[in-house]
Formats: C-alpha cells, structure tokens, sequence
C-alpha cells in the first residue's frame, strides 16, 4: 500500500501550486508594438495583481484586411518592448499556429497546459469589447477568461447589447489617455520620420533601434 503524503510534501505540492495564479493575455498584431501596448500591459500587472502577462503575438489576423509585417519583426520588436519587465513573457501560440488566429482556440490551448492556473484575463481596449460578438466563439470565451477592459477613468464600460443576454465577468481597467497606435507609426515612418524620433513618446528605444536596422514601415511599405 503506498504511503500518504506528509504533511510537509502536501505543503510543498500547494506551494508549487500556487505559484501562478492568474495570467493576462495581450493578444494583437504589434505592428508594431507601442508605448500604449506596454502601459496597458503594466496598469494590468499593477490594478489586477496578476502574476503575469503573456504578450501574443498575432499569426495570420482574420480581421485585418492589410498585410502584416513579417511576424520574425512582430516577434522581435515585442520581444525588444518587454525585455525590462520579467513578469512580460513572450507567447508564440499563435505565430506557430497554421491558419488564422482566433483568441478561443488559443486560450483553450494554453488552459489545456496550464490547468494549474485559477483565472486566466484577457486583457482588451474598449473598442475591442464593443466588437467581441465580431469574433469567433465569443460565447464560450466569455465562459473561459475574465475580461479586463481598459477605459479612462472614471468612465465605466457599458456592454453591448449582444452581450449582455450572456453573463460575463468583466473588470475595469483604469487608464490615462494614450495618443499613440500602431497605424501613426507606420504612418509617419512612411512619412521619411526616423523611428529615432518617434522614441520614447510612441516606441520604445529598442523598438525603433529594430525598426531602422531592418528598414520597416518605410515609405512605399504598405500601411
């Protein structure tokens, strides 16, 4: 007959348990990826405790009708923006994924590897939320994740109307105003801007040295 556990084992065994409790998920494209990305990845990390933040990189978007830059580039500039925070980790489950990326098929993926995990948050702008019944599977991802919603303060998300026949859990995330996206960047860049000039305000330091050593988003680049 196999001997129980001890007492220390068991505190051992939860202990190891415990030791991740909740992850955000910050999907997108990241082309690139921007000052505004990381200060919401940060107020997400500082407002809901979180023990991580997993930045995933989009493979092939479903719902974005121009062409990405290459996703070795989005990889390497995201990995380049949250290099100075350890509790950033790098996502690859969509870039290795063949076929478009949907955020259902994903979290379910990583809910299969990571059951430990007691709360997994996905992490999305306003705009986002307002466009969830837009994407695929909606019904059973608001089953699986909490929402984190970043609105500025002190207004207060209000579902859409298809959502709010589906009970959710949803979470305020409270953010300063962010003048920046991915579409200005690439646009002034396109403009003859160097990315040197866009940092630190829109793009991290590393981020445009990546952008001028491998010539993106230059004029003539699609947008």
């Amino acid at each position: 007959m196999p001997s129980s556990p001890t007492s220390s084992t068991r505190s051992q065994t939860e202990a190891d348990a415990a030791q991740v409790l909740r992850i955000g998920l910050m999907g997108g494209s990241f082309d690139p990826v921007h000052s505004a990305h990381v200060a919401l990845a940060a107020s997400a990390l500082a407002h809901l405790q979180l023990d991580e933040v997993r930045w995933i990189p989009v493979g092939q978007a479903w719902q974005k009708a121009r062409r990405l830059a290459p996703a070795a580039d989005r990889v390497a500039m995201v990995q380049a923006a949250i290099a100075h925070e350890p509790r950033f980790v790098l996502d690859l489950t969509e870039v290795l994924r063949d076929g478009p990326s949907f955020t259902l098929d994903t979290v379910r993926a990583l809910q299969a590897a990571r059951p430990e995990v007691r709360e997994w948050v996905l992490i999305i702008g306003l705009d986002q939320y307002l466009n969830l019944p837009t994407w695929q599977g909606w019904q059973e991802l608001l089953q699986r994740v909490t929402l984190a919603v970043a609105t500025r303060e002190p207004f207060e998300p209000v579902p859409p109307e298809a959502l709010r026949s589906h009970p959710h859990r949803m979470v305020h995330l409270p953010m300063a105003p962010q003048a920046v996206s991915s579409t200005e960047v690439r646009e002034r860049l396109a403009l003859g801007e160097s990315p040197e000039s866009l940092a630190p305000e829109l793009i991290s330091v590393s981020v445009a040295r990546y952008i001028a050593n491998h010539q993106l988003y230059a004029s003539g680049a699609p947008l």
